[in-house]
């Protein structure tokens, strides 16, 4: 277990569906990353940028970017999360990939598809939640709309990170900015937000803002974040751990079922 977390976010524009140019790109960003990391986390869609187009530009779940992040991970012996556009039995699903360094990994798909695009009508809607388990840190990926839905994001499982990557546009930035602290507060979790930046093909701005916040709210990453950056942060077991004993919060919380659209009881 280690006491101590450094997590790597890059905030950065995307080539609009090219994913050998973003591949290529990220690759860059990783290689000049230059203090030890834990984590690298990438925006939503890193290969594509957030497109309906998944026809043409769907992967096998084994497909090139998983095996470019199974390459990554290793050189940079840091995990490694972003989601990806997968194709799997007649389905598309927007797949959180979180890959650690010796090559295996774990998949959330986005549970809460943007019907504002109408990404309901193209992916299929995860169904299932995930906590993952890496260094003696409980991390839950989520990706981008989740975060509009604190009951999927409830820490109820002691979780010690939760993480959002998005494709998050700049006329809604206001919510992004205090979702993201707000989620970090009710959860007494540190809360990651990498966004991308940059204009995509519909035309749509993006300026980032992406942040880490700690279990109180306030912001431990840079303060000027609309342009591209890298930052390493470290998180610290010790402030959960102090804080989580000083407020009961999460101790006052209440107790629920969530039941989806399905009949399904999650």
């Amino acid at each position: 277990m280690k006491d101590t977390l450094n997590i790597t976010i890059i905030q950065s524009e995307l080539h609009w569906e090219d994913a050998e140019k973003n591949r290529h790109l990220f690759s860059k960003k990783i290689a000049a990353i230059s203090v030890d990391t834990d984590l690298i986390v990438l925006p939503e869609m890193f290969p594509t940028g957030f497109s309906m187009n998944a026809k043409d530009l769907a992967e096998e779940n084994d497909g090139p970017s998983l095996k470019w992040m199974q390459s990554e991970a290793k050189k940079s012996k840091a995990a490694i999360t972003g989601s990806v556009i997968i194709k799997e039995s007649g389905h598309f699903y927007n797949r959180m990939f979180f890959v650690y360094p010796d090559g295996t990994y774990k998949v959330y798909d986005k549970r809460h598809t943007f019907t504002l695009a109408k990404e309901n009508e193209v992916y299929t809607e995860g169904q299932k939640r995930i906590i993952v388990n890496y260094k003696g840190w409980k991390i839950c990926p989520l990706i981008c709309y989740d975060l509009r839905f604190p009951v999927w994001a409830r820490n109820d499982e002691e979780y010690d990170v939760l993480i959002y990557v998005a494709n998050w546009p700049k006329i809604r930035m206001l919510a992004w900015d205090t979702l993201l602290r707000a989620r970090a507060i009710e959860n007494m979790s540190y809360c990651i937000g990498v966004n991308r930046t940059g204009v995509d093909g519909n035309h749509h701005e993006y300026v980032g803002h992406s942040a880490i916040y700690d279990v109180l709210g306030e912001q431990i990453s840079q303060e000027s974040f609309e342009e591209n950056f890298t930052q390493t942060i470290i998180l610290s077991k010790e402030h959960i751990e102090t804080n989580r004993k000083r407020f009961h919060f999460l101790k006052d919380r209440d107790q629920f079922r969530i039941f989806t659209g399905k009949g399904h009881t999650l």
